[in-house]
């Protein structure tokens, strides 16, 4: 029997399944505004479908919707993406250390699959680096299941925009079903002084061209935490010291 059909890949496999469940609500309300979007603007159903399956980014999606209508130059549409989409090289930098010994042409697919509630629900688990009996398994369990959520309420949101009102409010469904999830990985300070950092810069650059300001936002959380850490590591070292000295 295949190593992917034995007992422990399939476990890991369904216990990824079930660690996505909490966060199907919130990526079916974001591929089926992504879908309708798609659809309401310069896009044909056709043209809806593929960047659907080929880009699968919804973020980037969304982003560059009002660049096809303006009709700007490509140029200006792939760097929007770009700077959208930014925040997955550094993804794709933690995912390395867990996946680095498969072929290149398994870790392409890995990337494909990854997205932002992947990162965040496989990072939680704190896998050991390297290879582990039913780590990828459990990868693809949370990719399947975003991936099946998305596509599928995207082709419907595609397929039947006519038939969706505009005042549905999907986004601040998608949003509040987010929340949850954001704020359970606020476990640390430093995680906490990321979130904080970033979202005041998101603010505050919310209107630079290019959505430059993502990228940026992103950029100043790694920078915090980073410092978070420092400060927090400086502080345990003199508090050890300190202890020691009074002993």
């Amino acid at each position: 029997m295949p190593d992917w059909l034995s007992h422990t890949n399939r476990r890991a496999f369904f216990e990824g399944v079930r660690t996505f469940s909490p966060a199907v609500l919130a990526t079916f309300s974001w591929g089926l505004v992504t879908g309708v979007a798609m659809t309401k603007s310069v896009l044909s159903v056709p043209q809806a479908l593929g960047m659907s399956f080929l880009v699968y980014a919804g973020s980037s999606q969304l982003a560059v919707l009002p660049l096809f209508a303006a009709k700007l130059p490509l140029w200006t549409v792939l760097l929007t993406a770009a700077m959208v989409n930014l925040r997955f090289v550094i993804f794709s930098a933690g995912l390395a250390p867990h996946f680095a010994y498969l072929s290149l042409r398994r870790r392409l697919l890995l990337g494909y699959f990854n997205g932002d509630i992947i990162y965040l629900m496989f990072s939680k688990r704190n896998f050991p680096t390297g290879w582990q009996p039913g780590k990828e398994a459990f990868f693809w369990g949370l990719a399947v299941s975003s991936w099946l959520s998305w596509q599928s309420s995207s082709v419907i949101g595609i397929l039947l925009a006519s038939m969706i009102p505009d005042n549905w409010g999907l986004e601040l469904a998608g949003t509040l079903a987010l929340l949850p999830l954001i704020v359970s990985a606020i476990a640390t300070r430093s995680t906490l002084a990321a979130v904080a950092v970033a979202s005041v810069v998101a603010l505050l650059t919310f209107d630079l061209p290019y959505r430059f300001g993502l990228p940026l936002a992103v950029f100043a959380a790694l920078i915090a935490g980073t410092l978070a850490d420092v400060i927090a590591e400086r502080r345990g070292k003199q508090d050890g010291h300190a202890t020691r000295t009074t002993r």
